[in-house]
């Protein structure tokens, strides 16, 4: 039945919301499509639910494609197999945490791979029961620390999760390719460019992971990729260990350096009271900036972190999480340093950096260091700078870390130079392995009868943020352009005017249209202006308008096409012809 605007559950807004930042955002509220309750909580409206079920059921074909099955579990979960598993401490703040009437600690479940594994575990005991994938389309919770972009980012939101479940890792793969097939089916269908990228793994664990993100300026994801065909997440990108080179310097010595506490200041200083014997000016990029900082770990202890970069990068803090992870990343803060008297601030140097050395503070290196190399750094003491000293000789490091930020032209694993992008992360997917089913007790006799751990993969795709993200990428400065398959009607028909016969004659070619198996959205609102009406048309963004009104009594009606703007007038007897060949049931129209 046609959706009628004179009844239907909407309101359309002139002015942009003040909460929403995104322009796709701003629209998806202005055309009545989602409300905000609360920061990153929203609530789906008529015509936001019929862009959210199209989108759902792209996700479930191309799901039963593959054989995978749907399931439904709740979301409010038990603590114990979050327990098994670490995640009820691991997940952190963003585990949203509750209790019954009796006390008992639950939650409401940021992902499912404990209560898949578990249901898997309660019903399967042979490998003849596999390869299985299971998945399900449910709503999630994560309280995320910084909400926004409306949809795109909640803390309410609508997952598709899937897991396989496989006898060995050879069958994983099988079961990781078929979904890798599946979401590039999906993400070609859902009218966005999106590219695949390498992911870090991060909490959930596994072998592999990869990322499918929606190319867009908005993008909270940095990404880079080469002319080779790598692509990868800013955080997963492996910076290639600088080789050795040969010591030129003479011995390290300190300098007075007063008041240099940055590294602008102090690259000022050298060049203006230390110049090089080269003649060449020092730059950041020849001093060492030693980045001191507290990782908080899910059991609430507290241990600093040194990282060693060169003095015109800065430390990136997404890098450097999946690097700590579970533990997060704090400030260094003053009452740190009164634990830690050795630390100079302003002028922390290797000195006293290390495991071995004075603070015992762990010191690890960006692998852009080459060994031999020398730097201007800290020497532990307000006010001065130790000069030529070399990495191997006069100071060591426990270790690399890859969490420095990654820049244009940056060469990548591959040795080719980099291209910075931005994006918004669509699907994820993950080889496991068996993480997860050794902690919950996951095994089946294989086919000589021994007991094995069964070897999982998990799949997601964000389900809402994708009705997000189309909005991102589908608007011009009227409204939003929904790409026909997912859009919330087929036509959006429009009858303008006080004439009578125009909203009887509309009436008639709705129904006409409706019998052909289209979905309508009818603004038969009487006493609506005509440009009121257009506007709210051109809001929405259903991609096919047709209009009638003053034209009628010629014997024509507008038929407008959203994407193009272009419009074109039709005879009145053609109409329903005509938006047929415009949706592209060609077959339908010439029947008709």
């Amino acid at each position: 039945m046609a959706m009628r605007m004179s009844t239907l559950f909407l309101r359309t807004l002139r002015e942009d919301p003040a909460d929403a930042e995104l322009p796709g955002h701003k629209l998806l509220v202005r055309a009545g499509y989602v409300r905000r309750v609360a920061p990153g909580i929203y609530t789906w409206l008529p015509l936001g639910m019929k862009v959210r079920a199209k989108v759902e059921a792209i996700v479930r074909e191309e799901m039963n494609a593959i054989g995978s099955q749907e399931v439904l579990f709740p979301a409010l979960l038990p603590r114990e197999p979050y327990e098994a598993t670490n995640r009820w401490t691991e997940y952190g703040p963003n585990l949203f945490r509750l209790q019954d009437r009796r006390e008992t600690d639950m939650l409401l479940g940021p992902t499912h791979e404990e209560m898949f594994c578990l249901a898997v575990k309660d019903m399967y005991s042979s490998y003849k029961d596999l390869p299985l994938s299971l998945y399900q389309i449910q709503t999630k919770y994560r309280d995320e620390a910084r909400p926004r972009a409306g949809i795109l980012r909640g803390r309410e939101f609508v997952m598709k999760d899937s897991y396989s479940f496989d006898i060995n890792s050879q069958g994983l793969q099988k079961s990781y390719d078929a979904h890798r097939d599946a979401y590039i089916k999906i993400f070609n269908r859902l009218g966005f460019e999106y590219v695949i990228v390498q992911a870090d793994s991060g909490a959930m664990g596994g072998s592999a992971s990869e990322e499918f993100l929606a190319v867009s300026e908005h993008g909270e994801d940095t990404f880079v990729r080469d002319d080779s065909g790598y692509a990868a997440n800013v955080e997963a990108v492996e910076v290639p260990q600088a080789a050795p080179v040969e010591i030129t310097a003479g011995p390290a010595h300190v300098e007075d350096t007063p008041d240099t506490p940055t590294i602008e200041t102090l690259v000022n200083a050298l060049n203006a009271d230390h110049p090089r014997a080269d003649g060449r000016a020092w730059t950041a990029a020849d001093t060492l900036k030693n980045v001191i900082v507290m990782l908080a770990h899910p059991d609430g202890t507290r241990t600093p972190l040194a990282i060693g970069v060169p003095g015109d990068r800065e430390v990136d803090a997404k890098r450097l999480e999946t690097k700590v992870a579970p533990a997060e990343v704090e400030a260094f803060e003053e009452k740190d340093f009164k634990e830690y008297p050795m630390l100079a601030k302003g002028y922390i140097g290797p000195g006293v950096l290390g495991e071995e050395k004075a603070s015992g503070i762990r010191y690890l290196l960006d692998p852009t260091i080459a060994q031999g190399s020398a730097w201007v750094t800290g020497a532990d003491e307000h006010g001065k700078h130790v000069l030529d000293l070399v990495y191997g000789r006069d100071f060591t490091a426990d270790g690399t870390i890859q969490a420095a930020e990654i820049r244009e032209g940056d060469l990548g694993p591959n040795g080719k130079g980099l291209t910075l992008a931005r994006g918004v992360e669509m699907g994820h997917i993950f080889q496991l392995g068996t993480k997860y089913a050794e902690a919950l007790g996951l095994k089946v006799l294989d086919e000589n009868g021994k007991l094995v751990t069964v070897t999982m993969g998990s799949y997601g795709v964000g389900v809402t943020r994708a009705v997000g993200m189309i909005a991102e990428d589908n608007l011009d400065e009227l409204g939003l352009i929904w790409p026909r398959e997912v859009a919330p009607a087929d036509v959006h028909v429009v009858a303008t005017g006080k004439d009578d016969a125009v909203f009887v004659k509309a009436a008639e070619i709705v129904a006409e249209l409706e019998a052909k198996g289209l979905e309508v959205l009818y603004d038969d609102r009487v006493k609506v202006s005509p440009g009121v009406k257009f506007k709210d048309a051109e809001l929405i963004g259903v991609p096919t308008i047709l209009v009638l009104g003053r034209g009628l009594a010629d014997g024509v009606v507008e038929l407008k096409d959203r994407r193009s703007g272009d419009r074109r007038e039709v005879a009145v007897d053609d109409a329903v012809a005509e938006v047929l060949r415009e949706v592209g049931q060609h077959d339908v129209a010439q029947d008709a």
